[in-house]
């Protein structure tokens, strides 16, 4: 890493290194939680690396309210007084936050270009470990930034096979002249075409009224998989367990992506766009349990939190029990 991108990753993990407080009971491994076991080191023997990406600038440009830049310090307060469980919180395996990069004004190209160069470089040690990589959005633009991470640290070469599975009330399919926080995956599909394979993506969560005809043909187009708010509801937790599972069969890699506006407004009312439905919560954590019990999970982002909106801090809270979900089933089925 260049000197001077190595100080600002020092003060980044310095300022996170920060956020991390909460209730201490006492010293013992009996006692952990999070803001007791994150380590803010370089990731060599990192089993979680951690990185924020401070960026609402995909957001605006998809009009919608930003704010989510402040997320990922939202969700390092709401994680921190958890209590860890299982392997790490046995002190067995370790998380190391690396701290945030941060768009600059309305540079998001170069922003996600930053994301893109450390994830890959956390990627590639984590991958050696066995190990996952988590991003704190961050709008969903994080999403095109995170699958330029995974491409650039080698995982994907060699004929792996991969998917991404969102959780989301949107496709993000859009085709717009700049990118945004609706464009992601339409982003990734012509990546992926470019390098001669094809997009295996699948999406939890879709509400039919906000994502139009036009996402829809698309969707099919690229023979995209997914079920409805309504069916995941109807289906219950059964039925997008059956879902993950399938989608995940064939993978050699699995990179998840959970946007929060996937939650009803009652569970997640900080976000651009609160749902009128939503996903009920156990039925999104099974999801997100399925996901990282598969083995395959690689990489994780949660993104469009955004903390001005939110009420109670009740959507960090909810993002948070997510991400321990996620940790504790991903480190446990390695």
């Amino acid at each position: 890493m260049p000197p001077h991108h190595r100080e600002v990753a020092m003060d980044a993990a310095a300022a996170s290194a920060r956020a991390w407080t909460g209730r201490l009971d006492g010293h013992g491994t009996e006692h952990a939680r999070w803001h007791m076991i994150v380590d803010t080191e370089e990731p060599s023997i990192a089993d979680v690396a951690l990185l924020g990406f401070r960026s609402d600038e995909g957001v605006r440009r998809n009009r919608g309210r930003p704010g989510a830049a402040d997320g990922p310090g939202a969700l390092r307060r709401a994680l921190g007084p958890m209590a860890l469980h299982g392997e790490i919180g046995a002190g067995r395996r370790r998380i190391v936050d690396l701290g945030d990069v941060a768009v600059d004004g309305q540079d998001l190209e170069s922003g996600q270009e930053q994301l893109a160069t450390r994830l890959g470089q956390v990627l590639r040690t984590t991958g050696d470990r066995g190990g996952l990589s988590l991003v704190l959005g961050g709008g969903h633009e994080t999403a095109w930034a995170s699958y330029r991470g995974l491409a650039a640290s080698g995982r994907l070469d060699d004929g792996a096979r991969w998917g991404v599975l969102n959780l989301d009330a949107h496709f993000d399919l859009r085709r717009e002249e700049r990118p945004t926080s609706g464009t992601p995956f339409a982003q990734m599909a012509d990546a992926e075409a470019a390098a001669g394979r094809e997009l295996n993506y699948a999406v939890l969560g879709i509400a039919e009224p906000s994502n139009t005809g036009v996402l829809f043909e698309e969707a099919r187009r690229l023979g995209v998989r997914w079920l409805t708010d309504e069916q995941c509801a109807d289906g219950g937790a059964e039925q997008v367990t059956a879902f993950v599972q399938d989608f995940t069969a064939d993978l050699d890699l699995l990179y998840l992506t959970i946007d929060l506006d996937v939650l009803p407004a009652a569970v997640a009312p900080g976000v651009s766009a609160p749902a009128a439905y939503g996903v009920p919560l156990p039925v999104i954590a099974a999801a997100v349990r399925a996901a990282a019990g598969s083995g395959k999970l690689a990489l994780l982002d949660v993104v469009e939190l955004n903390p001005a909106l939110d009420v109670d801090s009740r959507t960090a809270r909810t993002a948070a029990r997510l991400i321990d979900d996620a940790v504790r089933h991903a480190v446990g089925a390695r």
